[in-house]
């Protein structure tokens, strides 16, 4: 008769005393954080002495208003993203919008003047709205068109421009004609593989609420990271372009349309306020800062970086400079006829 083996399997051997298990051995963004509080609690002193200098104070004061402004509208459009992305089904677009892409692409420029937000919500919107089946150049309409249209922006111009209310209509003309623009041009000399979504979450196994707040983290980090690196090169060159050089063009028409766009580009303002800093530019002529006004929300520094974030490098590199161009000939165009 044989006998039986009755001893307990063998349990794993437990780590040494005082000290936990590594899981994997990967640093994570808790440790991350701890080694910078640290950090700044060693070396408060001379951080407080840097800080305290004026360029660095231009600087911080610059960053903190880009991010205060931004991070509001930006929370706002992931929210609106994730709503579009679980609960609206793939059938209502294609109700919604023409099914021809040409027709599609001006109502989705139009439709954003339903939508309050700035250029930092309608990057994750536009994003989503191709991920449901809506045709990339009626996203990218949308994505031009709904900073610069939409009921907040257009009020604040208005209030911003008291005596000039032509203004509020030519940037809104303006702006309509360039995001119709360059839809047609997308769907004209645009491809696909341009468009490179970064890796979304598996949403179809979890419940809408679940796969709501999943989205949610996933495009706030995504996102949320370029619109730091972009306010950061925003409050960079923000103290280092002097303002003798605004001066030295305001009388030049041309070169001060030029300026005044490229100055919304660097600036990086959001759309709900830059209306009141445009007014402020008094010097240059009001086609001028018309420029300003339909640039900036449609090509930045944070805005291109977020583009690059959402829809890849490739497509930032060949649609940042291309909309650049269209919205400087527009405005310009538009300026001639109604200011």
């Amino acid at each position: 008769m044989t006998s039986v083996d009755q001893r307990p399997p063998a349990t794993p051997p437990s780590p040494p005393a005082g000290r936990a298990p590594l899981l994997g051995g990967r640093i994570g963004s808790v440790e991350v954080l701890a080694v910078l509080l640290i950090a700044l609690l060693i070396f408060r002193e001379p951080i407080a002495a840097a800080i305290s200098t004026p360029l660095l104070q231009t600087w911080t004061t610059v960053f903190v208003s880009v991010m205060v402004q931004a991070m509001p509208f930006l929370v706002f459009g992931v929210a609106l993203s994730a709503v579009i992305a679980v609960f609206v089904p793939r059938s209502f677009w294609s109700k919604a919008l023409p099914k021809h892409p040409a027709l599609a692409v001006p109502v989705a420029s139009c439709a954003g003047v339903v939508l309050p937000g700035c250029e930092c919500g309608s990057v994750p919107i536009a994003g989503s709205l191709i991920r449901r089946g809506v045709t990339p150049a009626a996203a990218l309409a949308f994505l031009l068109a709904a900073p610069a249209i939409n009921p907040i922006v257009l009020t604040a111009t208005a209030v911003a421009f008291p005596n000039n209310p032509e203004m509020v209509v030519a940037r809104g003309v303006a702006s309509v004609i360039v995001a119709t623009v360059m839809g047609w041009l997308w769907l004209r000399l645009g491809k696909q593989e341009w468009i490179r979504l970064p890796h979304r979450p598996e949403l179809d196994d979890l419940s809408r609420w679940r796969a709501f707040w999943a989205a949610c983290r996933h495009d706030i980090v995504h996102a949320g990271g370029f619109l730091v690196l972009g306010a950061m090169a925003a409050a960079t060159i923000n103290v280092l372009v002097p303002e003798s050089v605004l001066q030295a063009v305001a009388d030049q028409p041309v070169l001060s349309v030029l300026a005044l766009a490229a100055l919304a580009v660097l600036l990086s303002i959001c759309s709900e306020a830059d209306a009141f800093v445009a007014a402020s530019l008094s010097q240059f002529s009001l086609t001028a800062r018309l420029a300003f006004l339909v640039v900036g929300p449609m090509v930045d520094l944070k805005l291109i970086s977020m583009q690059a974030g959402v829809f890849g490098r490739r497509f930032a590199m060949r649609f940042a400079p291309a909309t650049f161009v269209m919205a400087v000939l527009v405005a310009a165009g538009v300026g001639m006829v109604l200011l």
